[in-house]
C-alpha cells in the first residue's frame, strides 16, 4: 500500500506556473506507474498526466500537452508536476494516484491509491 500527499497549489495568474508535488509513503514507490487527474466544480474528474515506473514513458491530456511536464525522482519517492501557461480553465483540485500496471494508464478506474488533492486556481 502506499500513502500520496500532494502539495503545491494554490492562486496564480493566467499565464503563470506552479509546480504540484506529491510525495509518496512506503519503500515500493518504483512499483508503482503515476498519473495527475484533476476535477473542476461541476466536472467528473479528468485525466491530466501519466508516467511510468521508470519514468522513461510519459503520457499527457491533449489540453494539457506541451504546459505541463510530469516527472518522477524513485530516490526521493515523489512525483512532479510542472504546470506553465496556465489559464482559469486549469483551476480545479488536482490529484496524484498510484497504479500497479507495468503500462501507463489514463483512466481513474486503473488508479487504486489516491491523494487528498491540492486546489490550483488560475485567475483571469
Amino acid at each position: 500500500q502506499v500513502q500520496l500527499v500532494e502539495s503545491g497549489g494554490g492562486l496564480v495568474q493566467a499565464g503563470g506556473s506552479l509546480r504540484l508535488s506529491c510525495a509518496a509513503s512506503g519503500r515500493t514507490f518504483s512499483y508503482y506507474g503515476m498519473g495527475w487527474f484533476r476535477q473542476a466544480p461541476g466536472k467528473e474528474r479528468e485525466f491530466v498526466a501519466a508516467i511510468s515506473r521508470s519514468g522513461d514513458s510519459t503520457y499527457y491530456a491533449d489540453s494539457v500537452k506541451g504546459r505541463f511536464a510530469i516527472s518522477r525522482d524513485n530516490a526521493k519517492n515523489t512525483v512532479y508536476l510542472p504546470m506553465s501557461s496556465l489559464t482559469p480553465e486549469d483551476t480545479a483540485v488536482y490529484y496524484c494516484a498510484a497504479q500497479r500496471n507495468p503500462y501507463l494508464a489514463t483512466s481513474s478506474a486503473m488508479y487504486e491509491f489516491w491523494g487528498q488533492g491540492t486546489q490550483v486556481t488560475v485567475s483571469s
